[in-house]
């Protein structure tokens, strides 16, 4: 058994999107040294024949191809453009949710541009980004919106849970990765319970300054609900980390309504944290 540290995997399907989730994962393995896998899962289409005098149906073998050969051209341009970071690729059989599940038991994050080649017009973010967000056993981070600022925050949502916890674990690290500060945001309190609820936060602060003492991190308490707060300080972030489901999510629902809307609304990447790595 290999004991090399966990790769960052990231889908790829020739999109737009997915090109900008390679950008930002290449990014991510130089600040990190973290290797890059790029995933191009594969499901074969058929052609419409004729085997005799009966219609028949073949593999598209020249489908196949290209998609390798776009695997092995993307593969050689990151490795120019980014010669420090360690980039593998290949064209896996099977559907992009299902492969990329699998690939996530052993990745320290996938990687997912907003909306892949499939994406209806008019879709704000893919099944597919939905669907591995959902049921990925590591941070899944959906690269949407605009180009983040250099310097720009990273925005952490919590509510005192269990998962915003280890989002809020992620987000020291990204922000300590960056040499930028971290957000604290809380919203959706009753008023009642404001002040309990800043010095949760606050202590939570004070206990990853220890292992992060070069992160400068502010709390904010926010009136409102927690989605709207969130995209509201996507707008000057970097990167927005929340927990797949908060404290008020239904029991067994596997993402929770704040993650599918910043999914669906935020201006910058998405950071959806289940569990994290070993």
């Amino acid at each position: 058994m290999s004991d090399a540290a966990p790769p960052i995997v990231v889908g790829f399907d020739e999109s737009d999107g997915a090109r900008a989730a390679l950008r930002w994962a290449v990014d991510e393995g130089a600040r990190g040294g973290a290797s890059v896998d790029l995933v191009y899962a594969f499901t074969w289409p058929v052609m419409d024949g004729s085997a005799g005098l009966a219609p028949g149906f073949w593999p598209d073998y020249g489908a196949r191809d290209e998609a390798g050969e776009a695997v092995v051209a993307t593969v050689a341009q990151l490795r120019e453009s980014h010669p420090g970071v360690s980039v593998t690729g290949g064209v896996v059989p099977g559907a992009a949710t299902a492969v990329l599940v699998e690939r996530s038991h052993r990745a320290r994050m996938v990687v997912l541009g907003g909306r892949g080649a499939g994406g209806f017009a008019g879709q704000l973010v893919g099944s597919t980004s939905v669907s591995v967000t959902t049921h990925a056993r590591c941070p899944v981070v959906v690269v949407r919106g605009r180009e983040p600022a250099a310097g720009a925050p990273v925005v952490v949502g919590f509510d005192g849970s269990d998962l915003a916890v280890l989002a809020a674990e992620f987000g020291f690290a990204a922000a300590a990765g960056r040499g930028t500060g971290l957000r604290v945001v809380r919203a959706g309190e009753p008023a009642v319970h404001v002040d309990t609820a800043r010095a949760e936060t606050a202590q939570l602060v004070d206990a990853w300054r220890d292992k992060y003492p070069q992160v400068s991190a502010t709390v904010h308490i926010e009136a409102g609900g927690a989605a709207e707060a969130l995209v509201e300080a996507s707008r000057g972030a970097q990167l927005v980390a929340v927990g797949s489901r908060g404290r008020g999510g239904f029991r067994g629902l596997l993402l929770g309504s704040v993650s599918q809307q910043l999914l669906h609304h935020a201006d910058c990447p998405v950071a959806v944290v289940r569990e994290l790595p070993a």
